[in-house]
């Protein structure tokens, strides 16, 4: 699937149907994930840019991909494993992660996650984060709204359903949200000039989700990120309200980049003050 296509308006979407469909593939590639995970073994294989990939990636790659195809045919898509890095995508497209965190895959520390995103015109509108080992669906609904999913997770039909709103920060005691793989001191040098009240870390997307949640005010990340990481989690972090930001200037954050890469961002919830 070519990840470099003619840009175009882009067919119109349904997104009572996007989140259906949307829901039920991150689910079924969640099952997929896990079957792999739970095994007594895997392969852990090395891409051109050294990052690991296991059968569990291809996996839920192929079952996505096929599947975001079949339900929205006209739709360019985007995925970790089918592209090549280069080129200029449309501006409306679909993005997917199948295994965002795959180092706390290989390490069997749950916090990784499956990411399927809707981009128009360059702004993440609509997006579903499913942590299969932690047990926690993220997503938007049809209005943009985000939810977080409990109960048993039907394929078929949503369950109970909570609303998702970030926090109103004291900017005297800020909770903050950093990677748990990719720490490092330009981040900790970052952080540390704002009031801390604590500090919690996560892997992949789910730090996203937990800013949206009002379980952490601050998310920066100083390191490199592609946009597949990015945007499903940052679809959920606006539905609930939050912002995400370029960090160099605070400017818009936007999608659809020649080569996918992201600068370095901030998350956040309205009304903590950014350091410049």
């Amino acid at each position: 699937m070519p990840a470099t296509v003619q840009d175009t308006k882009g067919p119109k979407v349904d997104f009572d149907r996007l989140t259906l469909v949307m829901r039920r593939l991150a689910l079924e590639a969640g099952d997929k994930i896990m079957e792999v995970y739970n095994s007594p073994d895997f392969e852990v294989r090395s891409k051109s840019d050294a990052s690991p990939v296991t059968a569990a990636d291809d996996a839920a790659d192929a079952l996505i991909a096929e599947g975001l195809a079949e339900a929205f045919p006209a739709m360019p898509i985007v995925t970790e494993e089918q592209s090549d890095g280069h080129g200029q995508v449309v501006s409306t497209f679909l993005i997917v992660d199948p295994l965002d965190g795959t180092k706390e895959f290989v390490q069997r520390r749950g916090d990784f996650t499956v990411n399927i995103a809707y981009v128009e015109k360059g702004v993440p509108l609509r997006g579903v984060v499913y942590a299969p080992a932690k047990g926690r669906l993220f997503y938007t609904l049809a209005d943009g709204r985000a939810v977080e999913e409990t109960g048993a997770f039907a394929k078929d039909a949503p369950g109970p359903q909570k609303p998702l709103s970030v926090s109103l920060p004291d900017n005297r005691a800020l909770m903050v949200v950093a990677s748990k793989s990719h720490r490092d001191q330009a981040t900790d040098d970052y952080i540390s000039q704002y009031a801390v009240r604590d500090m919690t870390s996560a892997g992949s997307s789910l730090k996203f989700c937990l800013v949206a949640a009002g379980e952490a005010d601050l998310y920066p990340r100083l390191g490199r990120t592609m946009e597949w990481d990015t945007a499903a989690g940052d679809a959920v972090l606006r539905g609930a309200g939050g912002e995400m930001v370029r960090f160099e200037d605070h400017g818009p954050f936007t999608y659809g980049k020649p080569g996918f890469e992201n600068p370095f961002f901030i998350a956040y919830a309205p009304g903590v003050l950014l350091v410049k």
